[in-house]
């Protein structure tokens, strides 16, 4: 319940805060591509349910469909497309997910329905005992490290093999010490990261190159329901 009302006002004094940042967004948008401003994407929620997840379109709608995991120079995506996912602009839709109470504010990034079915073990899916959230220690890893590994053409099958094993190692950790102090933590991470973002002008550094993937198992495109990335 506290972590409920935690959401509640955290999504709520957010929204009033970036509100002139998404109606920029979306001027921007409708001024480089033609179609919808909102790109609606199916997920997994808690226990297992798909929900809608909302986030602003980086996508020309008339391109050929594709990955649902875009590479970080998918040629599918707009140039301003390309800031908003830069500086995560086009995830600022979600907090009306939070507020619907379909997400929180941290918690495991909510996946594909694909993805979940073909490439969760076990120890994955753990992470739909909670509500999925706008952030998680896996999702600040991955916009960190990791986007610099999907490649154009081969950016799912990098994701899952490489990427998605190393994001769940984090959010399992975090699952299995979840407190409101760790979701103060990974919510500071998270700003931390955006500030760097910003100030590298959307370059990335990696190691990942040296690491190695743990686990025990193994859109905005042709129409504006098909899935875009996470």
């Amino acid at each position: 319940m506290a972590r409920r009302l935690f959401d509640l006002i955290a999504a709520s004094c957010a929204f009033i805060v970036v509100a002139p940042t998404i109606v920029i967004a979306v001027v921007a948008i409708r001024l480089s591509s033609r179609g919808p401003v909102f790109y609606r994407a199916k997920r997994v929620g808690r226990n297992g349910h798909e929900f809608t997840m909302y986030k602003l379109r980086t996508m020309h709608v008339r391109s050929q469909a594709g990955s649902s995991i875009t590479s970080s120079d998918d040629p599918r995506v707009f140039a301003v497309g390309r800031l908003l996912r830069s500086l995560k602009i086009d995830e600022l839709p979600q907090l009306f997910n939070i507020l619907r109470g379909d997400m929180s504010i941290v918690g495991p990034r909510p996946e594909a329905p694909d993805i979940v079915e073909s490439h969760y073990t076990a120890d994955f899916r753990r992470t739909l005992l909670v509500r999925p959230g706008l952030t998680s220690p896996g999702s600040v890893f991955y916009y960190r490290h990791g986007e610099h590994l999907l490649q154009d053409g081969s950016a799912e099958q990098d994701y899952v093999g490489k990427l998605l094993p190393l994001k769940m190692q984090q959010d399992l950790e975090w699952l299995d010490n979840r407190s409101f102090g760790a979701d103060i933590r990974v919510i500071g991470d998270t700003v931390k990261a955006l500030i760097e973002q910003f100030t590298a002008g959307g370059r990335r550094t990696s190691h990942l190159a040296k690491a190695t993937p743990q686990t025990d198992g193994d859109a905005g495109t042709a129409r504006p329901d098909q899935k875009e990335a996470a």
